[in-house]
């Protein structure tokens, strides 16, 4: 499969399970890999025949910004949702970073990997 690859998209929201992190936003880092066969797209060189990362970047930015989950999981869930809706996505891979989870590291991680399903 082919990949597209959105790296290091910067956001904020409301993240976590204490309460210090249920009101004030924190930063998240978000990487994204979208699979699916982009021969046509290559092959054609239309816009109308790829994935439109932008599009979907738009959406997982605009989520995240309104989010309000306990969980990195919940949090990474909900990108690879928005991913696998748009067309010609047939796998994801997710992987939301929150660096200001614990001291002395840079940063705790979720990574998930979704298909769509038949």
């Amino acid at each position: 499969m082919d990949r597209i690859i959105i790296s290091d998209l910067k956001s904020r929201c409301i993240i976590g399970i204490n309460e210090d992190e249920r009101r004030e936003k924190q930063d998240v880092t978000i990487n994204i890999s979208i699979y699916g066969d982009f021969r046509r797209a290559g092959q054609s060189d239309l816009f109308e025949d790829a994935i439109d990362y932008r599009a979907i970047k738009k959406r997982v930015f605009s989520m995240v910004e309104g989010s309000k989950y306990f969980l990195l999981e919940a949090l990474a869930e909900a990108v690879a949702d928005i991913c696998l809706a748009a067309r010609g996505v047939a796998k994801v891979e997710v992987r939301v970073d929150k660096p200001a989870a614990l001291r002395f590291a840079r940063s705790v991680g979720v990574e998930i990997l979704r298909e769509r399903e038949s």
